[in-house]
């Protein structure tokens, strides 16, 4: 069984910072990608950024520039640091995750429970 638990969201100030983490517990083999998604009320689940296991990121329009993955392969733990926070960043924050359980399984998507990011003075 495979779990992935957020953390580090919460209420900050238009233009302020968060540090979001994502770490995976439970018997696996491996992890590939990993990374965020976010779902605002009435919208989409969209695309924050993910990163392969060799480092290599992706991020979505809306927080190209202003945000920064990086993830521990040792730790099995990603981490979102969002910058130049705006009101329309307000979404739960999803944490995702390719996880191949044995060897030579293919890989199934597991998604954490989210964590609220709330933007706002």
């Amino acid at each position: 069984q495979v779990q992935l638990v957020e953390s580090g969201g919460g209420l900050v100030q238009p233009g302020g910072s968060l540090r979001l983490s994502c770490a995976a517990s439970g018997s696996f083999f491996s992890i590939g990608v990993m990374g965020w998604y976010r779902q605002a009320p009435g919208k989409e689940r969209e695309l924050v950024a993910i990163m392969s296991s060799a480092h290599v990121p992706n991020y979505g329009d809306s927080v190209k520039g202003r945000s920064t993955i990086s993830r521990d392969n040792a730790r099995n733990t990603v981490y979102l640091q969002m910058n130049s926070l705006k009101p329309e960043d307000t979404a739960v924050y999803y944490c995702n995750a390719d996880v191949q359980v044995r060897a030579l399984s293919s890989p199934i998507g597991y998604w954490g429970q989210g964590t609220q990011v709330t933007v706002s003075s």
